[in-house]
Formats: C-alpha cells, structure tokens, sequence
C-alpha cells in the first residue's frame, strides 16, 4: 500500500488533512474481519451467506479490499495505510469462505445498501467480484441491473474489471454497466499469482458485447500489501479487484471535499483527471488515477 499510495500521489492530499472522514463505503465482498486498522469505523456488518450478526472473515479477501480502502495502517506504522483512513465501512458478506457466491446475494446486498445508504451515510459502494459467464455478459443480466439501480439510487458503484484479459470482450460482469464506474489494473505486466495461477496481462479489456467502451480508469493491482483475516497481520494480493478499492478510497477523498457531487460528476472528474498512459482505450479507459490530480 505504501508504494500505491506513491504511484496514485496521495501525500498532497494528506497534507490538507483529507482522509475521507464522514463518508460511508460499502464493501460487498467476503466479509470483514475486525482489524486494529479499522479502528472503530465499521460502523455496519449484514452477512448474506451465514446470517451471523458480528463482523467476521473466512476468506481474507473482503478484508483485504476495506483495508485498501480504508485501513489506517496503524499495525504497520502506517505503512500499510489504505488510500482514506478516516472513511467509515459498511461490509455486506455475499461471498464464502473460497470467495464464489450467488447473483442473488449480491442483489439483496445491493438492496440492503440502498435501503441503509442513510442510516449510514454510504456514498460508494465498492465491487471487487464478477462473473465472465456467457449469461451475465447482456446489458439485461441481473448483477447489470442490480448496480445500474444501485447508481440510480445516487450511490457511486465501483467494480472491477476482472481478471480474464487480455482479449476484447473480458470485461465481467456487473462491470460491463454503462453507468458503473469500472476499474483495470494499470500495472498488469507484472506477473503475480491471482488465486494460485501465475498471471500476466490479466486485467480484464473492452469493449463490451454491446460496444461501450470499458474499463473506465485503471490504477495499480499487482502485489498489493494490506491487512488480513488474523490480529495485526497483512498478506500480498494481486489483480483488478485490489485497483478496484484505490479508486474507491481516492472517491472517499474527493467526496469529503466536495460533499454535493452526485455520481455522474464524480465519473465526469475522473474521467477529466485521469493520467494518459498511452495505452489502447480498451485498456486503460481514461487513463491511470491520480489522487493529487482528482482532489486538488
């Protein structure tokens, strides 16, 4: 996280005192585990798999991307800080333990967020998971519909690109939303291990079956350090779901500077702020995030 931090230009922002402070993210994931880096601030915990009231992780991935998000990294010395360490975190579990879940809890997850996003002040809600299979792939799918309501709502979706590239048409779904803000990994030349398999140019490419062009910004992905399912500890984890919550973080930041954006301005600016890495479209989108760029 350290380093991510640096590639995204945080420190600027840091230095006005901008961490996020007051905005809710939803984590719709594997859970969370209660983390010294979280503090206090999982202000919410619905599970969609066990039905259990506490806040737990059997997986370590959705504990990993709210960490990401929003850990404050004081296990490390914050040198594992996520991106808005005075976000609150709202983790609705609708993944198990091996990280594989149903359409139909991420939806209830979805609606559960929409029905709370006051209770809780949810602003952003952050989707690091997708499915590539051939029925999901239409604009008409389910998950599709579940975060275009979502965003109708006014809530900024966030998902992630998935981890099927490099050919065309690998955007998974619900990231293939036109509405969606859908994030790539900007440095998947590295080769890293994604769920056991050596990868390289992974992160999933546009356009989608219906011709929109995705992802929409990328940022960095590749061996990623933040906090684990275990007291104090943290692990490495790769691919398009840990550029996801970046992206995230850095709309946490933004959002507590600028309190009244809707969703539609906050993708209009990143578009209009994004870094041009000189990549095809349908890799890099509108280009690499730039926190200081975003912000400022």
């Amino acid at each position: 996280m350290n380093q991510a931090r640096k590639e995204i230009h945080c420190d600027s922002v840091y230095e006005m005192g901008i961490t996020g402070a007051g905005v809710g993210v939803a984590v719709l994931d594997t859970g969370i585990y209660p983390h010294e880096d979280f503090g206090n601030r999982v202000v919410a915990f619905k599970d969609y798999v066990h039905h259990r009231v506490g806040p737990y992780d059997d997986n370590g991935h959705g504990t990993h991307i709210a960490a990401i998000i929003g850990g404050s990294g004081v296990s490390s010395g914050g040198v594992y800080r996520g991106v808005a360490p005075g976000c609150s975190l709202i983790a609705v579990k609708v993944l198990d333990n091996k990280g594989n879940g149903f359409a139909s809890d991420v939806l209830a997850g979805l609606g559960w967020i929409r029905e709370h996003k006051e209770e809780y002040n949810i602003q952003i809600v952050n989707i690091s998971v997708g499915s590539l299979s051939r029925r999901d792939m239409t604009e008409n799918s389910v998950l599709v519909r579940g975060v275009d309501a979502a965003w109708d709502d006014g809530l900024v979706v966030v998902v992630a690109a998935g981890n099927h590239g490099p050919g065309r048409m690998t955007i998974t779904t619900p990231g293939i939303s036109r509405k969606v803000i859908t994030v790539g990994c900007s440095d998947d030349y590295k080769e890293v291990d994604v769920m056991g398999n050596r990868m390289v140019d992974y992160s999933g490419r546009g356009p989608t079956l219906a011709c929109v062009s995705k992802p929409d910004i990328v940022a960095p992905g590749s061996g990623i350090v933040s906090c684990c399912n275990q007291p104090a500890r943290y692990m490495t984890k790769s691919g398009t779901s840990m550029s996801t919550p970046l992206v995230s973080g850095a709309i946490a930041l933004l959002l507590e500077r600028y309190p009244h954006m809707s969703n539609k301005d906050v993708k209009m600016r990143l578009m209009e702020r994004a870094v041009d890495m000189g990549m095809p479209h349908n890799q890099q989108g509108w280009g690499m995030l730039d926190v200081e760029r975003l912000v400022l």
